[in-house]
């Protein structure tokens, strides 16, 4: 539930024929080879999507669904009392660890990550199929940060640097980001401080490559988040961070993947309208077909 955007946007119509943004991500997905799409969701609305978006995909690709619920935590912990928020979109992924057996790209159901993000990610997986050592091999799509901001309000993105081979050293999750007064983008760390942002900063729009090896050093991380943080009321466990703990331990690297699509979003009622237009303009420019089946 997009509490900024004030409903549910993933089944809000964005496309001349009343398509919404994940279709375009699952018709994406389909045509850069991907076989099996699980659907992240509510328990409490779950058969509401799966007779609206789930169902559209019936044929045309295998589809699987994973609940994130609250109680859904490692042996030993409970929920503290007072806690109604998710714990974050790590957790999210964590949720699917039972439906997901092979290499898997996550993405966020509310971006429009364009069909080149999704042949870049598909061809680094056949690419790295043969790969073996000791470290675990992980990839994510980069944006510049002047193309993923709202004039709306402030986002929260993962902000990246890479070494000269383009992998990723360190990635931190910065919120509310949005242009002062001055043109300048800035926002807030986790740690309270306010940071000022290079526009063309590779930012994470949590388009990720895993392997299944990820969930294992996942739970390892999400216990210690929850033995630091779980008796806070608002903590999330997020991604970005996950995986800089990887790369700063050295079980993990992280390829920085670049894409020639543009990315767009919404997370405000009043970011809908662009989207609307962008994708038309695709449409019109013949990448997507209307209707998309």
């Amino acid at each position: 539930m997009g509490s900024r955007y004030g409903g549910l946007k993933q089944m809000d119509p964005m496309g001349p024929s009343g398509e919404t943004v994940l279709d375009y991500s699952v018709f994406d997905a389909i045509r850069a080879g991907f076989g099996k799409v699980v659907f992240i969701i509510r328990e409490d609305f779950a058969a509401a999507f799966q007779a609206t978006v789930g169902a559209r995909f019936a044929g045309l690709i295998e589809v699987g669904y994973a609940f994130q619920k609250l109680d859904d935590l490692p042996e030993g912990f409970t929920i503290p009392e007072g806690r109604v928020k998710p714990w974050g979109t790590a957790h999210a992924v964590r949720a699917a660890r039972n439906a997901v057996t092979g290499p898997f790209a996550v993405i966020n159901a509310d971006d429009f990550y364009g069909a080149d993000a999704y042949l870049s990610i598909a061809q680094w997986f056949a690419d790295s199929a043969a790969t073996a050592d000791a470290k675990d091999h992980y990839c994510m799509v980069g944006y510049p940060l002047r193309n993923t901001l709202s004039g709306h309000g402030g986002v929260n993105r993962g902000i990246c640097q890479t070494d000269d081979g383009g992998l990723l050293t360190d990635v931190a999750e910065v919120i509310e980001i949005q242009r002062d007064a001055d043109g300048v983008a800035r926002g807030t760390a986790l740690n309270g401080e306010r940071v000022e942002l290079s526009d063309a900063a590779p930012v994470s729009m949590n388009f990720w490559g895993f392997t299944t090896a990820f969930f294992k050093d996942l739970e390892d991380h999400f216990t210690a988040f929850l033995q630091e943080k779980g008796g806070e009321l608002k903590s999330e466990c997020y991604i970005p961070t996950v995986v800089d703990d990887f790369i700063r331990r050295g079980t993990a690297d992280c390829r920085v993947l670049e894409t020639s699509s543009s990315w767009f979003g919404v997370t405000y009622p009043d970011d809908k309208p662009h989207v609307v237009e962008c994708i038309a303009a695709l449409v019109d420019a013949g990448a997507y077909p209307s209707p998309l089946a």
